[in-house]
């Protein structure tokens, strides 16, 4: 097996116990990166050299104990909306396309306080806005399933470069879904935490009462390894809750006996794929099958998320990006005449369609007349989809659902309709809007190939019953690798080199055949011959 088919905690211990270095596994990945970028487009900035050296130095700190944690030395990717000092942060945006850090985001920082190798930035829809990574400035990144479809959005690059085995593991940032979504599509394991888990310091902020960091990985237990490094409170953010329960890794307990799991009804109407819905309901029978109580129930409220999460999520992006205006930091436009048209025309040219429609339907609904219309509703709808789930949440431990209503959607369908982009984030965006903790884990593969994603959600500060109950179902399956990791490649090879190997065992069988053949031929005429030239000499008659 390959250094990137592992798990992020198989090849933390591989390093840990010196049957593999840091810098060993940094190569590794590079080289990965260098051989799929092409295919995929999951990174926007990577850093070889920083990262080879990071790697020397992290050995030298294992070596010396100084890096002690399970993670150590581990190859990293980190989204392009945190900040990382002296690397370009871009969010994947023409407007801070020359963006370098002075600071590092405190969720990295964490990262590289527990041993942690930067590999580099992974793309992004623009300032996260956006279901598919198709709004990114600078490359649209593909599936590794199947590369004519999206890897979700918006941390689609980091959910792409784990399911492509260019990295163990990835952060991501979840405003509506965007962890959770790209990691169905992509086949791999995600998490959401509770808001205010994570330090929000250092990441660009699209909406601030909704953004949070989650971990990317192949599987709950590397997800659950990465959260306990990542969550602390922070005195940096003010949104940044102290919690005593931050050992996540306890929570990895094949056992769901007695567990109350909640299916809302409302998740399985219109608008769901069959084969998504199949696959979801099968995996909590499994569940079920393992001791969990399993019972449907009426959420309520769900049609309303939708809109609630854009006028909210609209809203405050469009007062976070006014800092984005040419004047301190990022693109300026050359050609302007005074302050004003400067402002324009560096912001014009600076943002793409999608973050400008975002931005102008924010500053309508922040507008005077429209406030009390849509922005304070919106608000009112958040704390009643809040108040439903504090109700669900009184009956059951987790509720269970689709991570979306379809597989990956072909690259390009999205972006042709805006509407139907915002519909595919019916069960996330809830999630958010009621500050709980939510896991996407594999559960299926459709009709096409491509992965199907469970969602599960949790209690605020319950971690633990969404990551319980997450590992009890994925101790009942095994991990696919998509056709583009490591350890498929190496199967392929493994299977082309078998049959090139039936192949030649054939030729050689067919032609030993044939020599024989021709031996047998060559001695049956010569006895003929020696016959007919005995039988002339003698009289007789020769036996044909």
């Amino acid at each position: 097996m390959s250094l990137m088919s592992m798990t992020a905690v198989e090849l933390g211990r591989k390093i840990k116990n010196r049957e593999v270095t840091a810098e060993e596994a940094a190569r590794a990945a590079l080289e990965a990166i260098h051989a799929k970028e092409g295919q995929i487009g999951s990174f926007v900035t990577v850093e070889e050299e920083k990262a080879l050296a990071r790697a020397k130095e992290v050995q030298k700190g294992i070596d010396d104990g100084t890096f002690a944690g399970p993670l150590a030395g581990v190859p990293v990717a980190v989204k392009d909306n945190m900040c990382t000092k002296g690397i370009l942060t871009t969010c994947s945006s023409k407007i801070l396309g020359n963006f370098v850090p002075a600071y590092t985001a405190e969720a990295v920082k964490r990262l590289e306080a527990a041993g942690a190798v930067i590999l580099g930035k992974t793309n992004m829809d623009e300032f996260a806005m956006g279901s598919t990574t198709e709004t990114s400035a600078f490359q649209a990144t593909k599936n590794p399933w199947n590369t004519a479809h999206v890897p979700g959005g918006s941390s689609g690059g980091s959910c792409a470069a784990v399911a492509a085995e260019e990295c163990p593991y990835a952060l991501g940032s979840d405003t509506g879904g965007s962890i959770r979504q790209p990691s169905a599509f992509c086949g791999v394991t995600g998490i959401k935490p509770t808001y205010g888990t994570v330090s929000r310091y250092g990441l660009i902020a699209y909406g601030s009462s909704l953004d949070q960091i989650g971990p990317i990985a192949k599987d709950v237990s590397d997800c659950a390894a990465v959260l306990e490094i990542i969550a602390a409170y922070d005195k940096k953010d003010s949104t940044s809750v102290k919690r005593e329960d931050l050992k996540f890794t306890d929570a990895l307990l094949d056992d769901v006996k007695g567990m109350k799991i909640g299916i809302p009804r409302d998740y399985f109407g219109e608008g769901i794929d069959p084969e998504v819905k199949e696959a979801v309901l099968a995996a909590a029978k499994t569940l079920e099958e393992k001791g969990a109580s399993v019972e449907e129930f009426d959420l309520g409220l769900v049609k309303y998320a939708i809109p609630a999460y854009y006028v909210i999520a609209c809203a405050e992006a469009s007062s976070n990006l006014a800092r984005f205006d040419g004047v301190k930091y990022g693109y300026r436009t050359q050609h302007y005449e005074g302050l004003h048209n400067m402002y324009k025309k560096s912001r014009s040219e600076g943002f793409g369609a999608e973050v400008k429609r975002r931005i102008m339907l924010g500053s309508f609904v922040l507008s005077s007349g429209y406030y009390d219309a849509y922005y304070l509703k919106a608000l009112r709808v958040k704390a009643l989809i809040k108040k439903a789930f504090d109700d669900a949440f009184a009956k059951y431990d987790v509720i269970l659902g689709p991570a979306a209503p379809t597989t990956a959607p072909k690259l390009g369908e999205s972006l042709s309709d805006p509407i139907k982009m915002y519909l595919g984030d019916i069960y996330t965006v809830s999630v958010n809007l009621a500050g709980l903790p939510g896991i996407s884990l594999p559960c299926g593969m459709d009709s096409k190939g491509l992965p199907i994603g469970m969602q599960l959600i949790g209690d605020c500060f319950k971690e633990k019953n969404i990551i319980r109950a997450a590992y009890a179902f994925e101790q009942t399956r095994s991990y696919r690798h998509s056709p583009l990791s490591g350890a498929a490649q190496q199967k392929n090879g493994e299977c082309r080199d078998r049959a090139a190997q039936q192949k030649n065992e054939e030729r050689r069988d067919s032609a030993a055949q044939r020599k024989n053949g021709e031996c047998r031929d060559r001695a049956a005429q010569q006895k003929n011959e020696e016959c007919r030239d005995s039988a002339a000499q003698e009289g007789g008659k020769c036996d044909e």
